[in-house]
């Protein structure tokens, strides 16, 4: 009989244990989570030109009326990146908000430098708005979107002068490539070493990233020639900032802290002081920027409101505010 009791006791102690474990607490696991992929888009892999990059995809919103159009540049230092680097919460963002969106995949300096990716982006637009009627776009409001490289295209063609032929044989030329605005992430308004310099971001810069000899299509003792600065210039975005250009997003995820020699080539490269130099002009211009950075002590403008507010602003004026009319041709 004592045996027995003693085994019962062992019998309750252990089931007591194994209560007790279970609501124990226990270390927290790390929770396992997947991005989001991106829905199949409703045109896939439209050619827009000869070479096999010269491609796009197209999310239409769902809207009765002509949506404006969202467009996508990819960044990747003009070397690498695909049209499929589009955040799928972005994308939904915009189709939310009724726009229907293009990403853009365009030649990249391994096959051609500059300005071969900003023309392909304009003729992905030209494109697009010459299918405007077929995809239910309205070719009057069309915005740009991208980071790093695809955020100096965006500015590049934004600021540039109409890039449409009006006598061209071909249809798509004729079309228009300005904007109503622009809503960037990490941008540059210029990769010459030299305006980088005077805004406080000492050489070497630029030509510390590979990206650089490639984009200029240069060499290392060219650098500092006359036809690299003619390049420099040429290749500039904010080169071409006049009075009638759109209005203008830069959102940096890196703070604006003095550069030294310890400052990492990514936040030299990608320095907010690109887009407080490119607002100082666009304000003395009367042109709306809004520049963000990590570190402000303000609340951050998001790229769907800021779109928004232009789109609704252009609808006002019955135009695209730019240099020539959006409509298309």
């Amino acid at each position: 009989m004592p045996d027995m009791m003693e085994m019962f006791k062992r019998i309750v102690l252990v089931i007591l244990f194994a209560g007790w474990t279970s609501l124990a607490p226990s270390k927290a696991q790390p929770v396992q989570t997947t991005p989001p992929a991106l829905p199949p888009p409703d045109v896939q892999n439209a050619s827009y030109g000869p070479h096999e990059r010269n491609v796009l995809d197209l999310w239409k919103a769902r809207s009765a009326e002509p949506a404006p159009l969202v467009l996508f540049i990819h960044g990747g230092g003009f070397r690498q990146g695909d049209k499929k680097g589009l955040n799928p919460n972005s994308l939904k963002a915009y189709l939310d908000a009724g726009f229907s969106v293009a990403a853009i995949n365009y030649r990249l300096t391994t096959t051609a430098p500059a300005p071969a990716a900003y023309l392909d982006c304009g003729r992905a637009l030209q494109f697009l708005r010459h299918h405007s009627k077929e995809w239910n776009l309205d070719p009057s409001l069309v915005a740009s979107t991208g980071g790093s490289a695809g955020a100096g295209t965006s500015m590049w063609l934004a600021f540039h002068d109409d890039l449409a032929e009006p006598k061209s044989s071909d249809p798509v030329a004729r079309q228009s490539t300005r904007m109503t605005c622009v809503a960037v992430d990490n941008g540059q308004s210029s990769y010459d070493p030299r305006f980088a310099e005077k805004i406080g971001i000492p050489r070497p810069n630029f030509e510390r990233h590979e990206f650089f000899l490639p984009f200029y299509d240069i060499k290392a003792e060219e650098i500092d020639t006359p036809r690299a600065y003619k390049r420099y210039e040429e290749f500039a975005p904010i080169t071409y900032l006049s009075r009638d250009d759109p209005p203008a997003l830069l959102s940096y995820s890196l703070p604006n802290e003095e550069v030294g020699p310890n400052t990492s080539l990514n936040l030299i490269v990608h320095h907010p002081k690109f887009g407080l130099a490119l607002k100082e002009r666009m304000d003395a211009l009367g042109i709306e920027c809004v520049v963000q950075f990590q570190g402000q002590d303000q609340p951050r403008v998001s790229p769907v409101d800021f779109i928004r507010k232009q789109f609704d602003a252009a609808r006002r004026a019955k135009r695209p505010g730019a240099k020539t009319a959006g409509n298309a041709r």
